[in-house]
């Protein structure tokens, strides 16, 4: 594999920052510019598949995003629709990144785009993050797998880019239908089509540079090729000089973040589970949306168990609750017992899933 530097993972980083740090001005929340597991628990919301009020809203940073990289990859001729993969694994694997990643209260995106606002808890999630993708590579070593796909119809492979055109301009044309928080992060959001576009440019790069930040993790660890991982430097730079030009940096603080909570065990092993069930997924919950607007089927189904994942997190109240200040009280957030129970259920599914999958217990076997 080559370790030379691809200057469009470099480009593709910075146009993300400078997009989170636009659409962050432009209404969406505080270090919330690109959140893909936000965004798809504010759609989650929006279309009735959870109920917490302060979290619907249908979000059109995630239609631009696969719709760009359709877009890129009908261009490219890198079009394919293929499935097969596991996909019933994938769709559990999906809901418990999603679960890990509510507990922290955000994606690996997001988690970069934290740390250029100077959110220190970020940054204890980034080492669970690593932890996590540290023992997803010990698995990969040991042979893990969840087969080859197969090639499909193209129907097949754009059915989840169609099917979320197809809600957006019901969401533009019928709003009622649709549920929207009147306080909260769901309550702020960029221009609707500004946001589309944004996406769309971010999405079609994505798809070009391959952008992942597992895949960043997992070359650095088993290749040493740190290709990838230089896109989400770029993006944490160009985030940080963004905030400090917009005079929105403060300095780095554990404390008074936005939507963020300073429970550090819950922030560490939250990222724990994202960082390891990604590596047994192929890819982060970016590139898996990249995917499945490239035509893989696997990676729509995993964008569906994200979304399933979502709506658990919130009914069942396994999201984690951000520090507030109640009549000049701090209060820290973090997450209830029911949380708790899931990030360990999380932990026990994805070993077995991690053990079958290998070729540790054939050996064992024999």
């Amino acid at each position: 594999m080559s370790k030379r530097i691809n200057p469009w993972v470099l480009i593709t980083g910075v146009v993300v920052g400078i997009a989170a740090v636009l659409l962050t001005a432009l209404g969406n929340p505080a270090n919330m510019g690109f959140c893909i597991a936000c965004f798809l628990r504010d759609i989650a919301g929006a279309t009735h598949l959870q109920t917490a009020a302060p979290v619907q809203y249908f979000r059109p940073e995630i239609v631009g995003l696969v719709l760009g990289s359709t877009i890129m990859s009908l261009a490219s001729k890198e079009f394919k629709a293929r499935a097969g993969s596991s996909p019933a694994t994938r769709f559990i694997l999906g809901a418990f990144v999603m679960i890990g990643a509510l507990v922290f209260l955000g994606c690996p995106l997001r988690m970069v785009i934290r740390m250029g606002g100077g959110d220190l808890n970020a940054f204890v999630g980034l080492v669970g993050f690593f932890l996590g993708i540290l023992i997803g590579v010990f698995f990969l070593k040991k042979g893990f797998t969840l087969k080859r796909t197969y090639e499909v119809t193209k129907t097949e492979g754009f059915a989840l880019p169609a099917v979320l055109v197809l809600l957006f301009v019901l969401f533009l044309a019928a709003p009622a239908l649709f549920a929207f928080s009147e306080s909260g992060p769901g309550s702020k959001f960029a221009p609707a089509f500004v946001s589309l576009l944004v996406a769309l440019v971010v999405g079609a790069l994505c798809q070009k540079s391959r952008l992942c930040m597992v895949g960043g993790m997992r070359d650095a660890v088993m290749f040493r090729d740190f290709n990838l991982i230089s896109g989400f430097i770029a993006i944490f730079v160009t985030v940080l000089l963004g905030n400090v030009v917009l005079s929105k940096f403060t300095g780095f603080s554990a404390l008074s973040q936005p939507i963020s909570h300073s429970s550090e065990l819950w922030n560490l092993l939250g990222m724990v589970l994202v960082g390891w069930g990604s590596v047994l997924l192929g890819g982060c919950p970016l590139r898996q949306l990249i995917l499945a607007g490239e035509g893989n089927g696997d990676s729509a189904v995993t964008v569906l168990g994200m979304l399933v994942g979502a709506a658990f997190a919130h009914n069942f109240k396994l999201a984690g609750s951000a520090d507030s200040v109640t009549d000049g009280v701090y209060k820290v957030g973090g997450i209830a017992t029911t949380g708790k129970v899931a990030v360990f259920i999380g932990f026990a599914v994805l070993l077995v899933i991690s053990l079958v999958n290998s070729s540790m217990l054939k050996k064992e076997a024999k």
